[in-house]
């Protein structure tokens, strides 16, 4: 373990470094997305406006706002960018560097974006649950935190970003094959927060199509854990979400190590 420490620890105080290093890009994304955030609770504040009564899909407003902001903060903080990541670095041939280097491929991304989170989980974790209790209180006139769900939801979130993660490297190991992978993976961005429940709540799908959101991959990594979060999910539903969330993150890094052997016979570098 100490070894494993050793090895992968200087790739987490890069991932650290980069996002202090470069300020402007990390502020300015982090912008990005708490905008895009407040456009989907004004967009979905009219759609309550424009219902006739004060709950929409069995969605009251309180909820829907507490969906809003819960779910933007998984999808932050569960987000990966190793797809694209591994594409660039494959067009322009530093994925070498990569491959002389005596450690695992796939750990040396996953902890690079480790130290990433760090900085993401230090100025946006706590304030956005801390605004959503308080909004909480203020809407419901009593407390409604409860830390055993709140833990659930927090592993959970783990969970997440850790298929999110694997997901995003076997998605990104096609780059061995199509070379360049920008404008695919902004389609597969799009998809997979729509089937995650990022853009809309799996509740509002008919509900064929949402038993099998359900079990796909996708509702891993934002409904499950807001779900938990909201208390919707309790007892049994909580232990087979959860259990769902470990089968999909033991399938996906099983598949990534099934396609790493694959790519390396088709591995064709563009630069370096």
């Amino acid at each position: 373990m100490k070894k494993f420490i050793r090895t992968y620890l200087p790739f987490s105080k890069a991932g650290l470094q980069s996002s202090m290093a470069y300020r402007a890009n990390f502020i300015f994304f982090m912008l990005g997305e708490i905008f895009k955030c407040f456009v989907m609770f004004f967009v979905w504040k009219a759609v309550f406006n424009s219902s006739n009564g004060e709950t929409f899909m069995g969605f009251t407003m309180e909820n829907m706002i507490v969906y809003v902001f819960i779910s933007f903060l998984t999808g932050y903080l569960s987000f990966s960018d190793g797809a694209f990541a591994l594409g660039e670095e494959i067009v322009d041939g530093s994925v070498t560097m990569r491959l002389i280097k005596p450690c695992s491929f796939d750990m040396c991304f996953l902890f690079q974006e480790l130290g990433n989170k760090v900085m993401n989980y230090s100025i946006m974790f706590f304030p956005i649950v801390l605004g959503v209790e308080i909004y909480r209180f203020v809407a419901t006139g009593g407390v409604c935190f409860n830390i055993w769900y709140f833990l659930l939801f927090f592993v959970s979130l783990q969970l997440a970003y850790l298929i999110n993660f694997y997901f995003n490297v076997c998605y990104g190991f096609l780059a061995f094959f199509l070379t360049n992978l920008w404008g695919t993976n902004l389609i597969k961005n799009v998809i997979v927060n729509f089937l995650s429940g990022a853009t809309i709540p799996l509740a509002f799908m008919p509900d064929a199509l949402r038993i099998v959101l359900t079990y796909l991959p996708f509702a891993s990594l934002s409904y499950t854990p807001v779900m938990i979060y909201m208390e919707v999910y309790t007892g049994w539903e909580i232990l087979f979400s959860m259990v769902l969330q470990v089968f999909w993150l033991a399938f996906f890094v099983v598949v990534s190590k099934l396609l790493w052997k694959s790519a390396m016979k088709h591995l064709c570098l563009q630069g370096g």
